[in-house]
């Protein structure tokens, strides 16, 4: 097979790189491989391989269910794509949620798009396919990204161009990485959101993140609340676990940032006297603060 210069399809998304018959790969030598490359064929499901390269960890089993019962009454509408080992034997490439889902609904067979890959390139697929889908968290997102840079050996801007997303998406997602496993495991449970994670990553002392992380959690505290608490501490330098506060102190600064919706820090001695500090980043935000005490 000559060699030929590999496009550069990612960018322009799966279809493009199933559709993309230039790629320098392995070929299979069998006898009916010309007719099956290329093709949607119904494969049965014994002989379809799992994805030693599935970039996914999480599925949602509720949504699983909801899938196979779609299955059982239309069948599956969009083919899987797998990738010709040897013989009769083939590998997911992509679809393992419709592959997953074919099996609880006790189908035998699937259609399947069959092509040619080497292992580089079906990393490569899965992880793009993995991208793209809407029902993925932003910790999932930010690993496949780090695993193209990893495994890939491609820059944030070969990333960038391939993947079709802004350099700074990017780095925003695999930023994500830096924090603490507990409150990664919280973003992709959804107990806090993708905009939480990036305010928490800019505090780099892993006990105050989770610190951090419990208030949101607990008092259901807005991504602006915690960013604003964040500069806060950033920009005053406090040592926020080792300060001194009293149980009733800290129980009223917890009730006064529900109350106001943003963040209220106090310092005080062991007298109990002290400075109580309530930030704003508007005249409304302030408007609404005195409107709070005032109760109107």
């Amino acid at each position: 097979m000559a060699k030929s210069k590999r496009k550069k399809v990612l960018g322009r998304g799966l279809s493009a790189l199933l559709n993309d018959t230039d790629n320098d790969i392995e070929s299979v030598v069998n006898k009916n491989t010309e007719n099956i490359i290329g093709n949607i064929i119904d494969l049965p499901l014994e002989n379809i391989n799992n994805n030693p390269f599935q970039p996914r960890t999480h599925f949602n089993e509720e949504t699983l269910k909801e899938l196979s019962v779609s299955i059982k009454e239309l069948g599956v509408i969009q083919p899987i794509t797998v990738r010709k080992i040897k013989g009769n034997q083939y590998e997911l490439v992509s679809g393992e949620r419709r592959l997953r889902a074919s099996k609880l609904a006790g189908l035998d067979r699937i259609p399947s798009y069959v092509r040619l890959a080497n292992d580089q390139e079906s990393l490569e697929m899965a992880l793009v396919e993995n991208i793209q889908r809407q029902d993925l968290d932003p910790i999932e997102i930010g690993l496949s990204y780090q695993r193209l840079i990893d495994e890939i050996k491609l820059t944030q801007d070969q990333l960038s161009e391939r993947v079709g997303k802004k350099r700074s998406t990017i780095a925003n997602y695999m930023r994500l990485l830096k924090l603490d496993p507990i409150i990664q495991t919280g973003i992709r449970d959804q107990f806090i959101t993708m905009g939480h994670g990036r305010a928490l990553v800019n505090i780099e002392d892993s006990k105050l993140q989770l610190d951090l992380y419990k208030q949101i959690v607990k008092k259901g505290l807005s991504v602006r609340a915690i960013e604003t608490l964040v500069k806060s501490f950033r920009n005053t330098k406090t040592n926020y676990t080792n300060s001194y506060l009293s149980p009733f102190i800290k129980q009223a600064a917890e009730e006064l940032e529900i109350i106001f919706d943003t963040s209220v820090s106090i310092t005080s001695n062991n007298q109990g006297k002290g400075v109580l500090k309530i930030t704003f980043e508007s005249q409304e935000k302030l408007q609404h603060i005195i409107n709070k005490i005032k109760g109107d």
